[in-house]
C-alpha cells in the first residue's frame, strides 16, 4: 500500500509540478490574489510592496550561492573525495544506500543546515557511483535530512531568542537553548525523526525495474603545468601563495572558535572556502572546481528575489498576520503550539526563511501565548518546526542541493510529499500531546 501511494505521489508530481522558476511565479500570483481578496489591498500597493521588497534577500541569496560554490569546491579536493568515496563504498544494497544517505544528511543538517545541504547532495552523487539505486529517491533522501535543521544547532529562531538584544527581549526576555533546542519535547521530535525518516525513505525504494539510475560523470583531470609555461601560468600552478592564504584563513577560524564564536552561514562558507583553497593547493585547481560549481547557481540567482517579493507582499499587506490570527483564534494554552505549528507550515510556503518567518509570526503568537498562559519556548519552537516541516514541499532551500545533484524539483518532490505527511504527523503529535 505504501509503495502504491509513493508511486501515485511521484506520478502526480512529475505530471503537474512545474519547474521551480514557474513554481515561484505561481506563488507570487497566489500571494497577490490572496492579499487582494482577504486584506483588500489595492493592486498598485501590491505592486509597490513586491517591487520594493524584491531585493531584500540579496545578502542571503549570496550566502546561498556560496553554500553551493564553496561546498562544491571543498568536495572536489582530493582528501574529501577520498573520504566520500570510502563512505559510499560501504553501501552494498539500494535500501542500505538510502538509509545511510538519510542518516548522514540528518546528522549534517542538525549541525548546520548549509553544511547539511551540501554534504547530503555530494554524498548522494558519490553513492550513485557505487550502488544501483533510484537516483531521485537518493537525492530526496539527502534533502529529507533538512527537516531537522530548525530543531538543531543552527536553528535561527531558538538562537535568536537566546541572544542578547533580540527584538522581543522586552516581551519575553532571553530564552536559553536549554528550554528550546535541548528541551525534552524537542529532543523527542529529533529522536523520532531520526528513526522514522530513514525507515520511510527505505520503504519508498522502488523495485529494480522501476528505478531511475544515474551515474555522475567522472571528474575531469586536474589542470597541469606545461613545460614551456609563462610566469603567470607558473603562479597559477604554484602552491606556496595559495596554501599560505588558506592556512591564514584556517588560523582565523580556529581563533574564532577558541574565542567562543558559534556556527553560522558565513562561518560555514568561510570554512569551506579556506579548506578548499588549502586542500586544492594551487589556484588553477581551485578555479577549475569553481568553474564547475558555478554552473548550478542560476536558479538561486533568479528565483530568490521573487521570494523576497512574496515575503514583502505578505508582511506589508497584513496577510501573514491575518493567517496567524486565524489559527490563534480557536486555540487554548495546551493546543496553541499545535496550531502555531500548522500556521507556520502554511506561511512558510510563502515566507521560506526562518528569521523572516519569526519576524512575521512572533508579534502575533507571543502575545497570544502570554494571554492564554501557554509555554513560550514551546510556541517558539512550534514556529521553527512549522518552518522546517513544509520545506519538504517548498523548493526554496532545495535549489542548491538540486544544483549539485543535477536534478529538477519535480524529480524529488513526489517522495518529499510522502515525507511531508509522515513527518507532519510526528511533529504535530508531539507538540499536541507532550
Amino acid at each position: 500500500m505504501f509503495q502504491r501511494a509513493t508511486r501515485l505521489s511521484v506520478r502526480l508530481v512529475e505530471r503537474f509540478l512545474p519547474d521551480a522558476y514557474v513554481f515561484v511565479l505561481i506563488f507570487t500570483a497566489l500571494a497577490a490574489v490572496a492579499a487582494f481578496a482577504i486584506e483588500r489591498t489595492a493592486p498598485l500597493d501590491l505592486v509597490r510592496y513586491w517591487g520594493a521588497g524584491f531585493w531584500e534577500l540579496l545578502g542571503f541569496s549570496m550566502q546561498m550561492l556560496l553554500v553551493l560554490v564553496t561546498g562544491f569546491i571543498l568536495a572536489k579536493t582530493p582528501p574529501v573525495k577520498r573520504m566520500l568515496t570510502w563512505l559510499a563504498s560501504r553501501c552494498r544494497t539500494p535500501k542500505n544506500a538510502i538509509v545511510v544517505v538519510t542518516l548522514v544528511a540528518l546528522a549534517a543538517n542538525w549541525i548546520n543546515w548549509g553544511f547539511g545541504l551540501v554534504i547530503g547532495a555530494l554524498f548522494a552523487r558519490e553513492v550513485a557511483k557505487h550502488v544501483r539505486v533510484d537516483y531521485r529517491l537518493l537525492v530526496a533522501s539527502a534533502y529529507s535530512g533538512f527537516i531537522v535543521w530548525h530543531g538543531g544547532l543552527s536553528g535561527s529562531i531558538p538562537l535568536t531568542i537566546a541572544t542578547e538584544g533580540h527584538f522581543l527581549q522586552d516581551a519575553i526576555g532571553i530564552i536559553p537553548t536549554s528550554e528550546t533546542l535541548f528541551a525534552p519535547f524537542n529532543l523527542l521530535i529529533i529522536a523520532l525523526l531520526v528513526v522514522a525518516v530513514p525507515l520511510i525513505n527505505r520503504a519508498m525504494t522502488p523495485p529494480d525495474k522501476d528505478a531511475v539510475l544515474f551515474t555522475p560523470p567522472d571528474d575531469p583531470a586536474p589542470p597541469e603545468l606545461e613545460h614551456d609555461a609563462h610566469p603567470a601560468e607558473k603562479l597559477e600552478h604554484g602552491w606556496i601563495l595559495s596554501v599560505a592564504i588558506g592556512v591564514a584563513g584556517l588560523v582565523y577560524l580556529v581563533d574564532y572558535f577558541v574565542a567562543g564564536g558559534g556556527l553560522n552561514l558565513n562561518i560555514v562558507n568561510y570554512g569551506f572556502l579556506m579548506l578548499g583553497i588549502t586542500l586544492h593547493r594551487t589556484p588553477a585547481r581551485l578555479l577549475a572546481a569553481l568553474q564547475e560549481a558555478i554552473k548550478g547557481g542560476a536558479g538561486i540567482v533568479v528565483q530568490f528575489p521573487f521570494y523576497a517579493g512574496i515575503m514583502a507582499i505578505l508582511v506589508h499587506s497584513g496577510l501573514a498576520t491575518t493567517l496567524s490570527e486565524w489559527f490563534v483564534a480557536f486555540a487554548s494554552a495546551d493546543s496553541l503550539p499545535f496550531w502555531t505549528f500548522l500556521s507556520a507550515g502554511l506561511i512558510n510556503m510563502f515566507v521560506p526563511s526562518g528569521g523572516g518567518q519569526w519576524a512575521v509570526q512572533a508579534p502575533v503568537m507571543i502575545p497570544a501565548a502570554q494571554a492564554l498562559g501557554a509555554d513560550l519556548p514551546r510556541v517558539a519552537m512550534a514556529v521553527a518546526w512549522g518552518d522546517a516541516w513544509t520545506s519538504m514541499l517548498q523548493p526554496f532551500f532545495a535549489l542548491p542541493l538540486l544544483a549539485i545533484a543535477g536534478l529538477k524539483i519535480k524529480d524529488i518532490m513526489g517522495y518529499c510529499l510522502m515525507l511531508l505527511i509522515a513527518s507532519g504527523a510526528i511533529i504535530g503529535l508531539v507538540l499536541a500531546l507532550f
